[in-house]
């Protein structure tokens, strides 16, 4: 059996692709358990996508899983996940490489940060040696109702909603229009206590988002489709991440 190809290995973690059918198994089943579906959630983006393993370096328990797929420019979104759900048309005008990712979870009872971080790093990696110009995805809040996430949508639609000329359009039949129907402002220390930390660190680095989230009762989760324009980052995080990433 070959060995696995290392992305990127920092203290007690490792982040590797994932070679064949049993590797990608275990990511499913990871995946459902922290989506918490009946079973091992796979679906058929999963074959045209790369899928990366984040493991403890010790014991070789996998921690964290997340895929890519790679579309040459705004034009190829026809091909993608969020395309499902998500009107498309004013992004298919993006000219430059855009990288789609999915699935991205962390086990719940691992709760080292050096986990998100070697993920970022990995990512960055990735995204930097496919000239990819804009990161593309869906970012998720655990269960069907609003109610609990409130504040966090308030400050979604005050400080982060996507540039008019990228704004994805309505398409799924269930929807949560934040940005429209509510109003109150937001307390920034709850918004941000609720908020999913894979879309904290998209925040951070000046992504955006929907103005509306979508109900998907098949994922139990409501999600905002969230782009990051690489360009965009700050050089100061660009300088963090290359660090972790080298």
């Amino acid at each position: 059996m070959a060995e696995p190809e290392i992305l990127l290995s920092k203290g007690r973690y490792r982040a590797r692709l994932a070679a064949g059918a049993a590797d990608l198994a275990a990511a499913q089943a990871l995946r459902s358990f922290c989506f918490q579906t009946a079973s091992p959630d796979g679906d058929a983006f999963d074959p045209i996508c790369s899928h990366v393993l984040v493991e403890e370096q010790a014991g070789g328990a996998l921690v964290c899983c997340f895929r890519l797929l790679l579309l040459a420019s705004g034009a190829e979104l026809v091909r993608s996940y969020a395309a499902q759900f998500y009107d498309l048309t004013a992004l298919q005008a993006f000219a430059g490489r855009m990288a789609e990712l999915g699935r991205f979870c962390i086990h719940p009872e691992w709760r080292d940060p050096d986990i998100l971080r070697l993920a970022w790093g990995t990512m960055t990696g990735l995204v930097d040696g496919q000239g990819v110009q804009m990161l593309i995805g869906c970012s998720s809040f655990a269960g069907t109702s609003a109610a609990p996430y409130l504040d966090a949508f308030a400050l979604l639609r005050q400080r982060h909603l996507a540039p008019v000329q990228w704004l994805p359009g309505e398409k799924a039949p269930e929807v949560v229009r934040y940005a429209a129907e509510l109003p109150q402002e937001a307390d920034t220390k709850k918004a941000l206590q609720v908020m999913p930390p894979l879309l904290r660190t998209y925040l951070a680095m000046g992504g955006w988002v929907s103005d509306h989230a979508v109900v998907d009762r098949q994922m139990n989760t409501l999600h905002v489709f969230t782009g990051l324009e690489t360009g965009a980052i700050p050089e100061s995080r660009k300088r963090l991440l290359r660090a972790v990433a080298g």
